[in-house]
This record gives structure tokens, C-alpha cells and sequence, in this order.
């Protein structure tokens, strides 16, 4: 089965009424986890960024912190996790702030996640492609939020 073009899907939207929008968005959020995930964020947390945003970064702490160090493969297939599971809540909010401080924060615990980090050439290729994303981003803010970010990117880079 095709799916719609989303303006054939926004007109037919237009003719329900407000309870069987309200069932058509439940059924949604049955239907796959992350629709639930993206409808959480836009009723409870799109109104409050800057908590949204602290509300990632502990996520992503908390999920560095279980990393089994065991074993190195499974520490890198972990950070690709956290890395999947970042950009997830990057893609939920559409805002260039939101992903420039996600992504730094991710950079950060992943430079400062040893001693994994120093070894292993594809954590830091992960690094260097995530402090990329991240100065584009930045590239994309006003001004004067450019210049505290790029500080930010600059300790991040020099320090390699």
C-alpha cells in the first residue's frame, strides 16, 4: 500500500471532527513506540525547550552510565544506541538550539568516556562526524548564540 502525500492527508484531516482526530492520534500512538514518543514530547514538552533539553542530557548520561565495559564491541554498538536514541529526540524537536546542545553534550561524554575513546578509531571517527553535525548546527543560530556554542566546540576540538 502507497502512502499519501502529506497535503492529501492535511485536507482529509481538515473534514474529521476534534474526537475522531483525538482516536485517530491514539491509534497512532498504539501503533509504534515512537509515534507515543513523538506525541509525549509535543503535548508535554515542546512548550518548555530548555527543560526538554536537560530532560536529553540526563537521558543520555543515564545511558552512558550503563554501558557494560566488558567488552569493547559492545560499548561501541552501545554508543551507536545512544547516538540513534540522541538524534530520535533531535528529529522530535526541529530546532537548531536543541541539536547543537544534544549533540555537544553527546561529544563531550563520548571524548570524556575512557579509556574506550582514546583506543578506538571508529568512537573517535563517530566523534568527529557528530562535532561536525554539531558546528553546523551552530552555524544556523543567531549571532550571539553562535559565539557561546562555538567556545563550546572549540574546547571539544582542541583538546583531541
Amino acid at each position: 500500500m502507497k502512502a499519501a502525500t502529506i497535503k492529501s492527508l492535511k485536507d482529509e484531516l481538515s473534514h474529521k471532527t476534534s474526537d475522531e482526530l483525538k482516536e485517530l492520534c491514539l491509534q497512532l500512538a498504539r501503533f509504534k513506540v515512537e509515534n507515543k514518543e513523538l506525541l509525549t514530547y509535543l503535548l508535554f514538552e515542546a512548550h518548555n525547550e530548555e527543560q526538554y533539553i536537560e530532560n536529553c542530557k540526563l537521558f543520555i548520561d543515564n545511558l552512558f552510565d550503563e554501558i557494560d565495559t566488558k567488552n569493547a564491541y559492545y560499548v561501541r554498538k552501545k554508543i551507536r544506541k545512544i547516538l540513534s536514541s540522541s538524534k530520535k529526540l533531535i528529529r522530535f524537536s526541529k530546532k537548531k538550539e536543541t541539536e547543537a546542545e544534544v549533540l555537544i553534550h553527546f561529544c563531550r561524554k563520548l571524548k570524556n568516556y575512557n579509556p574506550f575513546f582514546k583506543r578506538s578509531t571508529r568512537l573517535q571517527n563517530i566523534f568527529q562526524t557528530q562535532l561536525r553535525m554539531a558546528k553546523n548546527a551552530v552555524s544556523k543560530l543567531h549571532e550571539d548564540l553562535q559565539f557561546d556554542y562555538q567556545l563550546e566546540l572549540d574546547t571539544l576540538s582542541d583538546n583531541e
